[in-house]
């Protein structure tokens, strides 16, 4: 006789930088290969509310008891809804979360996902609130596959947890913990299994990527990022690799010089610098001055002479005067920075700046992140008016939402490109001749 299991609806909300993408998807895999549950895209007809969530910046607290207010009205609907709170916000505010949100559920860090489907079990068996945040464990990795639902051409690869940094404006090390590097022969055996379904780019993730680090039992000797790095050169089908994030502290030759021998590698480069005042990185604790990171992207473009660079900034450190600020622009000009991520700082609780005098009005940190942000967009559309004309490798990533017709996919250089395909292509590098570009981000091109 067939009994119908009635599966339990899961919506998942993600907040944050690509290390909360990766781990929702990590949290999708683990519910899904549990018969008992599948995701919907409708929290209104979900049965668990999962927010995985950051805390880099101030207002993620406040977004995220927002976003509990709303789901607080659709478990007053029906109460049998649970809520999980989970990432790095999760793990710094803990218990403080359901002081004012008693309605929550499940309170998770973001080394204890694999234990959700246990966490939930408990919670419908208790009804009281069930908080798990505890750090160093790479468990929730054993659960980065899901061969089913895995549908992409590009995937994240998680090979380092943590940081040691303790840069003076972050908290992630206290959320996320220590540095911990996965296994390399776990990281490859992932990468292999990715390979086989379809999977021909490769993103690296990590805090700090380039700080990987474990021993090499055959060879006795310490196994680096640049070793990973032609390990997995060699695993066939694996025809790109990318990183993020990187730390300029720990950007050693050997990873400069594997931009030399490893074709792989692609010509666009994340590499945050946050200021362009040695007054000001001093006060970050960055552990570099302006001149180290010119001279890394000196070594890099003497291998690789139009590798673009993208970078992150934070505007209005406290003690940044305006001769600081511009001497962050003379440095975006001499880099000439593609993109970049750049915020107006934010004080985090427990962290070293968060002590320091602040004496900027807001206006003037908007009006510096205006100005700075106009510059890198120019320049970023001076890159894109240098690809016009020419014939750039495209990974096709699948048909665009509007068009049926158009199929879309990125450019080495990390830039969205549309053209006329069918779908035979999608999955593929094919070669494409740039026709058309915006003064945003997207270009157009047809097959060469």
């Amino acid at each position: 006789m067939n009994i119908n299991i009635i599966k339990k609806k899961i919506y998942i909300k993600t907040w944050g930088c690509q290390m909360n993408d990766h781990d929702s998807s990590i949290i999708a895999n683990i519910l899904t290969k549990n018969n008992n549950y599948v995701i919907t895209k409708i929290p209104e007809k979900s049965d668990i509310l999962i927010l995985n969530t950051c805390s880099i910046r101030e207002k993620a607290q406040e977004k995220l008891f927002h976003q509990l207010g709303r789901w607080r009205k659709i478990k007053q609907k029906k109460s049998s809804v649970l809520i999980a709170v989970g990432g790095c916000v999760a793990a710094q505010e803990g218990k403080k979360i359901y002081k004012r949100a008693k309605f929550v559920d499940i309170i998770f860090g973001p080394q204890t996902l694999h234990k959700l489907p246990k966490l939930i079990q408990k919670s419908y068996k208790n009804k009281t609130l069930i908080i798990d945040i505890e750090t160093q464990s790479l468990k929730k990795f054993n659960y980065s596959i899901n061969t089913k639902i895995n549908k992409k051409f590009t995937s994240f690869v998680t090979i380092i947890e943590g940081c040691n940094k303790y840069c003076s404006f972050c908290i992630v090390p206290y959320t996320r913990g220590a540095e911990v590097s996965r296994n390399q022969i776990d990281i490859l055996s992932e990468i292999k299994q990715l390979a086989k379904i379809g999977v021909r780019e490769i993103i690296l993730l990590g805090q700090n990527v380039n700080a990987y680090c474990t021993d090499d039992i055959i060879n006795k000797k310490k196994y680096r990022f640049s070793d990973l790095l032609y390990s997995i050169s060699e695993i066939p089908k694996i025809d790109r690799i990318r990183y993020i994030t990187s730390h300029p502290m720990e950007f050693s030759d050997d990873i400069i010089e594997a931009y030399r021998y490893i074709p792989q590698l692609t010509n666009f480069l994340h590499l945050p610098v946050q200021s362009g005042s040695n007054k000001i990185l001093k006060l970050m604790k960055r552990g570099y001055s302006v001149e180290d990171y010119e001279n890394i992207v000196y070594k890099l473009k003497s291998i690789r002479p139009t590798i673009s660079i993208s970078s992150d900034f934070i505007i209005g450190f406290p003690g940044e005067t305006h001769h600081d600020f511009q001497q962050t622009l003379q440095l975006i000009s001499k880099i000439n920075f593609d993109t970049s991520y750049s915020f107006i700082y934010s004080k985090r609780p427990g962290t070293r700046a968060s002590k320091l005098i602040d004496n900027t009005p807001i206006e003037e940190k908007k009006n510096r992140l205006f100005i700075l942000q106009k510059k890198i967009a120019q320049q970023s559309f001076q890159w894109r008016r240098r690809m016009l004309g020419t014939t750039q490798s495209v990974l096709v990533e699948g048909y665009t939402k509007n068009n049926t017709q158009n199929l879309y996919g990125r450019t080495e250089n990390n830039r969205i490109i549309f053209f006329k395909g069918n779908s035979e292509l999608i999955g593929q590098f094919v070669s494409l001749k740039i026709t058309d570009i915006n003064y945003h981000t997207y270009l157009k091109g047809h097959i060469n």
